[in-house]
């Protein structure tokens, strides 16, 4: 088993996660669980899923073989549109575990909020109740702008330990960190490479990844650590899951981390899916 060790952080609710965890869209099956077990063979605990990845199963499966006691690891999955009502949120909730074959859930997050439905708020009322109940330890969101965050504090008197954005250099997303420090609120970062935006091959990111001796990739992360943010990763590569967990014996300097910040766009979102109007089921 790889040594590499990866410090954690205290949520607001006590629970203890991971400053860098592995992505799981798209591992599904026996190449995905074996993918999985790979990354907690180099060192990963968090393992962030979803009901909508249908590889919440999967999840289980490497529970079941991996040789890191369950309580070790810190999984997550998320309630789909969908299910929002309070009703199909707790039955959603069993299901999920059903599927894992796990008695409860580290981290159980509210996929996007849906807003024009009206009904985050009591699917949020529902995980909490189900907090209470010992199935999740602890309940965050995601995609969650700063309105959606003050409307669950009004209504259910709780905020959220996580809440899981859209987060890269093209979208450095520093008002809602900002906002996620102020209400003690930790702030993971889902597609934190912006693959899709061929962020790696940005001629900035590259003149500083061979300043640094860092990779491209390497640095881009370590660019979420400092920034306080908690970054997914997604890969299936061995190799490439070691380089991305291998991010803590370095540091940027402050010029660095503001000519990477530079890059940022108001709206830089890669696919245009802004939480305001975007409905996921």
């Amino acid at each position: 088993m790889t040594d590499t060790h990866i410090p954690t952080r205290t949520l607001n609710d006590g629970t203890k996660i991971p400053l860098i965890g592995l992505g799981t869209y798209r591992l599904n099956g026996p190449t995905g669980v074996q993918a999985m077990l790979h990354g907690i063979d180099i060192g990963y605990r968090l393992l962030d899923s979803a009901f909508t990845y249908e590889n919440e199963g999967a999840i289980g499966e490497v529970v079941r073989r991996s040789p890191i006691p369950r309580e070790q690891l810190v999984l997550t999955s998320k309630l789909p549109g969908r299910h929002q009502q309070y009703d199909e949120a707790v039955t959603t909730v069993h299901e999920s575990l059903y599927r894992a074959g796990l008695d409860y859930w580290d981290l159980y997050l509210i996929h996007w909020p849906n807003p024009a439905r009206g009904t985050y708020v009591e699917a949020f009322q529902a995980l909490i109740d189900m907090k209470e109940a010992g199935l999740i330890r602890s309940v965050g969101v995601c995609n969650f702008l700063p309105e959606h965050l003050h409307t669950l504090k009004e209504h259910v008197g709780v905020l959220p330990s996580v809440n899981q954005v859209e987060l890269h250099p093209r979208f450095n997303q520093s008002a809602l960190r900002a906002l996620h420090d102020e209400l003690g609120i930790c702030t993971q970062s889902w597609s934190p490479l912006g693959r899709k935006l061929a962020l790696v091959h940005a001629p900035v990111i590259c003149a500083l990844a061979e300043e640094t001796g860092l990779t491209p990739a390497q640095l881009i992360l370590r660019w979420h650590y400092q920034h306080g943010a908690v970054p997914l990763p997604k890969s299936a590569n061995p190799e490439r899951q070691k380089e991305n967990a291998n991010i803590f014996h370095c540091e940027l300097s402050q010029s660095q981390m503001e000519r990477i910040d530079a890059l940022s766009l108001p709206d830089g979102r890669m696919a245009g899916q802004d939480p305001a109007f975007y409905e996921e089921f």
